[in-house]
């Protein structure tokens, strides 16, 4: 089986490393969340007296 040279195998690393990054940063920037309007979200308070 024939051996890779160090310039090869650096290659073959700077190509996984780009398309990992390039695939990370395309994931992350197509995430577009919901965004919840404030009168949808509303939160009720129960307001509670203790009497001791």
């Amino acid at each position: 089986m024939p051996q890779m040279s160090p310039m090869m195998w650096f290659s073959l690393f700077i190509m996984f490393s780009l398309t990992m990054i390039l695939f990370n940063q395309m994931n992350f920037f197509s995430y577009k969340p919901n965004i919840i309007k404030s009168t949808e979200k509303m939160i009720k308070k129960k307001n509670m007296n203790w009497k001791w």
